[in-house]
């Protein structure tokens, strides 16, 4: 059977949206039980009639997990970046902006804060909570998608061309007026693409790809509806530490080789945490997720 390569914008289960080089696209079947394609996934298809079987997959250069309520699930493979939407208005989670960019940093993905919601007066008090992730170098971008448009569009347009970005933010923080700004027929793909799946335009858990267009040199964004948190599951506590910035410069001072920085005597990082070096709130969320990871697993 002949096969072409293909690549994932849409997945509802064991059901996928193929898109082939030409841009046309098909519904396709994942072949065999213990494949799982996610958006973003190029693979290999061969065409069955109006509909197709994905034979084989590419390997991947990443790939994130959710979480839900029992287990972490793959959601999107190959991204350039994660631009994580946070606003004054509703306060952000800095817990799930930490643990966004704990998944990132242990795919290997950057990720740029954007603080949307600048016109208003909580966006001072964001301001403040977002100090600590600029000292880290973590980038952090200010915008007024509602009210000033149009210098958005040209802030984020050099930052997404030519890349793959995903966009995640809570609700009400701004993330589905920055899809409709940089992709003005959003609506209708997502109607194409729920067409094709057979899930109706309501469908909010499915995981959508979007092309940028002509103009940004083929860049895409990838939305996710309906996210609540990252998937850590497959990190191992030991190594958490290494994947947030403002921890990582005291790793190896230890008294304690296998210090956990939780309770032992001689911790480098607890000190480092007493002169000022790290900021409460960040060492709360350290707690917080090594705690979770390192909980039994039933």
């Amino acid at each position: 059977m002949k096969t072409e390569s293909g690549l994932v914008v849409a997945a509802h289960g064991r059901h996928l949206v193929v898109e082939s080089p030409d841009r046309q696209r098909r519904l396709c079947h994942l072949r065999g039980k213990k494949n799982e394609a996610v958006v973003g996934d190029r693979v290999l298809w061969a065409a069955t009639g109006d509909e197709g079987v994905v034979e084989s997959m590419v390997p991947r250069r990443n790939l994130l997990y959710r979480q839900d309520e029992w287990r972490s699930k793959a959601f999107a493979a190959n991204l350039d970046r994660i631009l994580m939407v946070v606003s004054g208005e509703p306060m952000f989670s800095e817990s799930q902006l930490a643990r966004t960019l704990v998944a990132a940093a242990q795919a290997g993905i950057e990720v740029t804060i954007v603080l949307n919601k600048v016109d208003l007066p909580a966006a001072d008090y964001a301001r403040t909570r977002l100090a600590p992730y600029r000292r880290m170098g973590i980038e952090v971008i200010e915008l007024a998608l509602k009210t000033r448009p149009d210098e958005a569009v040209a802030v984020l347009a050099p930052l997404l061309a030519g890349r793959t970005t995903l966009v995640l933010g809570p609700s009400g923080a701004g993330k589905s007026t920055l899809i409709n700004r940089m992709v003005p027929e959003a609506d209708a793909q997502v109607g194409e693409i729920s067409m094709a799946l057979g899930t109706g335009r309501h469908t909010t858990t499915s995981t959508r790809w979007y092309w940028l267009g002509e103009t940004l040199e083929q860049g895409a964004l990838i939305d996710s509806p309906g996210f609540q948190a990252f998937g850590l599951h497959h990190v191992p506590p030991e190594d958490l530490a290494a994947r947030m910035p403002d921890m990582a410069p005291w790793l190896g001072q230890c008294r304690f080789y296998n210090c956990t920085h939780r309770h032992e005597p001689g911790c480098a990082m607890r000190a480092a945490l007493e002169r000022g070096d790290i900021d409460p709130s960040r060492w709360r969320i350290y707690a917080e997720i090594y705690d979770e990871l390192s909980a039994p697993k039933y």
